[in-house]
């Protein structure tokens, strides 16, 4: 602030919780003067909340038997487990982080559903639009752009689904270096052949 000048003072309150010089009885006048609002569970009708609870309970009795809820559209966390480790193991590697497709794509347990080409996704094996079960026996692990460009068609056959495929050739020095960046650390499989430190 320089000197010789004064800060400039507000001439009103900035809000009326702050505005301390009208008198107390002039504050609350309207708020006491005006009749109680009826809350909302004074206004509900009793045969209508009756009539919603039973609708209600219609639908959760609906949705508990309906196909939909015994068939959902995405694998369940479990199955997705169980479909990672049924796929072939890469020897030297984690199994819990490296895998191949059946195409004999490489695949990082980290990357999914992006288009890269250690990308995966859990695939149908049968289409889900076409009646496929979201079940062990219906899925696998595939590259993601394979699974994409697959699509819901089935009569395609392993050969051309091979020339779908994102070919990238990774070293294990490049498995090493994505590993430590997802993962903080390097493991290898048990199978590795490598030194141990004891």
């Amino acid at each position: 602030m320089r000197p010789g000048k004064e800060p400039k003072r507000r001439s009103r309150p900035s809000s009326p919780l702050r505005d301390r010089t009208a008198a107390p009885s002039a504050r609350f006048e309207r708020r006491s003067s005006s009749p109680p609002k009826p809350r909302a569970s004074a206004l509900l009708n009793r045969d209508l909340v009756v009539t919603d609870v039973t609708a209600t309970t219609r639908f959760e009795e609906e949705l508990a038997t309906s196909s939909f809820n015994n068939n959902p559209r995405s694998f369940p966390y479990s199955v997705k487990q169980q479909c990672w480790d049924k796929a072939e193991k890469i020897k030297g590697r984690d199994p819990d982080r490296w895998r191949r497709d059946p195409l004999g794509n490489t695949i990082f347990r980290k990357l999914v559903g992006c288009p890269g080409c250690l990308c995966h996704d859990y695939d149908h094996i049968v289409p889900y639009s076409k009646g496929g079960q979201s079940t062990l026996e219906n899925c696998q692990v595939l590259q993601a752009t394979v699974n994409r460009s697959k699509g819901n068609r089935t009569e395609f056959s392993r050969a051309e689904l091979i020339q779908k495929s994102s070919y990238c050739r990774v070293s294990g020095r490049d498995m090493d270096l994505l590993e430590l960046s997802a993962y903080g650390n390097v493991r290898r499989g048990q199978d590795s052949g490598g030194c141990r430190i004891q």
